[in-house]
């Protein structure tokens, strides 16, 4: 599930998700930027660490293309193992990146042996044997087809890859049906079902797909209610109906997800004198 900050990070675990998208759509635009690598990637790194010190539940980040050439990318991958994120993921297109929902079709896709030297890099440069490397597939979005989607995914599988993202903006869920057909169980498969929401989780299954990520609608969610709680302050002049409707959470849910107890414990252990005196023998 998409968490763009610590407290969404948060929220998602405790909704009980195994894993946390850290998306690049929502972190950009929590930050008021567009999806255009405007947002350098240690502004990025900066807000995955806060995600991942509130949360133990792996965290992906959404990479884009690895914000360069495979120099950037492999000391990316340096900056999430000292984060302590779990994986990245990362597209084959070209640098800045353009979100693959606004004119895909005119985009250009990465070469593919330039791609597959990415993913070298990352994978020779990462310590812990667990981080993984995402492939993302652009071939569905700019229009090139099943043919050139598993081409460059059995090259991206070859050059190191650990799961391929099958990326497509269908309605349906024909192109996944149609990779899926075709790719069988070389490597894991992720999908992001976003343009074809209608489709039930259990046909991913069947179909065998490993993982999918809700992309953005923790992102959305929150642009949706901050609009409309927003408005209606303005509108009224009052906080009475927003704070009456249930529209927004109290102030010691904050405080709860906040961790705030913690703080108390630890003000109650290490600022009083009592118990300062008592883990040192006693004396004063």
């Amino acid at each position: 599930m998409e968490a763009h900050n610590g407290l969404s990070a948060k929220i998602v675990q405790e909704a009980g998700f195994n894993g946390i998208w850290a998306s690049g759509l929502s972190l950009s635009a929590q930050l008021g930027v567009r999806d255009s690598n405007e947002a350098s990637w240690t502004q990025v790194v900066e807000v995955v660490d806060f995600m991942s010190e509130c949360t133990d539940i792996p965290i992906l980040l959404d990479g884009d293309t690895g914000f360069g050439n495979f120099n950037n990318a492999r000391r990316l991958i340096q900056k999430l193992e000292r984060a302590d994120i779990a994986g990245v993921c990362m597209e084959d297109k070209l640098f800045p990146k353009t979100n693959s929902f606004i004119d895909g079709e005119l985009q250009p896709l990465a070469d593919i042996d330039e791609f597959c030297g990415k993913i070298m890099a990352c994978k020779d440069t990462q310590r812990d044997p667990d981080f993984m490397v995402v492939a993302r597939l652009e071939a569905f979005i700019t229009g090139y087809g099943l043919d050139e989607a598993v081409k460059r995914a059995d090259a991206y599988h070859r050059a190191g890859a650990d799961a391929i993202l099958c990326h497509s903006k269908k309605k349906d869920d024909s192109d996944i049906k149609a990779f899926m057909n075709e790719w069988g169980d070389r490597c894991p498969v992720v999908i992001v079902p976003t343009k074809y929401p209608d489709v039930p989780c259990d046909t991913f299954r069947d179909y065998g797909v490993s993982m999918v990520i809700w992309a953005n609608h923790n992102m959305r969610a929150m642009v949706s209610a901050c609009q409309k709680v927003t408005q209606e302050i303005y509108d009224t002049q009052s906080l009475a109906g927003v704070e009456k409707s249930g529209e927004i959470v109290s102030v010691a849910e904050v405080f709860r997800l906040q961790n705030t107890a913690e703080l108390k414990e630890a003000e109650a252990m290490y600022e009083n004198p009592t118990e300062v005196h008592k883990r040192m023998g006693g004396g004063n």
